[in-house]
């Protein structure tokens, strides 16, 4: 059976422009967007972060990212220089943890739909 080179998530958000400023302070980089004809501003992007990917597109209903039951594993060398570098760009970070899964910690980050980002350590 041939196997999957990629799986890239994609999250509906109430402004695309908001969610790339976000990510943007994590390290994203916009790869490709979409901007209706007629329109201020994109309606889909696609972000990139070295071998991370994300797509985002505006949603046609109110996010209630708690329905969604979504939560998205961001991976880094080091997570407490990582972490700094965050809380100087202002984004709200949580404490770090350190579960079975993640012996060099793990912290939580929600983006401004809601949705959870847990960033953790590579392997």
């Amino acid at each position: 059976m041939p196997s999957l080179d990629s799986l890239v998530p994609m999250v509906f958000v109430a402004s695309v422009p908001r969610s790339i400023e976000f990510y943007g302070r994590l390290g994203f980089e916009v790869d490709n967007s979409f901007t209706p004809p007629g329109q201020a501003e994109p309606s889909w992007a696609w972000l990139r972060s070295g071998g991370a990917h994300l797509m985002v597109a505006r949603a046609s209903e109110p996010v209630i990212a708690s329905a969604q039951a979504v939560i998205l594993y961001v991976y880094c060398e080091d997570v407490p220089s990582f972490r700094a570098n965050l809380m100087r760009k202002g984004v709200e970070v949580g404490e770090i943890g350190y579960p079975f899964y993640a012996p060099r910690g793990e912290f939580r980050v929600v983006d401004p739909d809601g949705y959870a980002l847990m960033v953790t350590h590579t392997r």
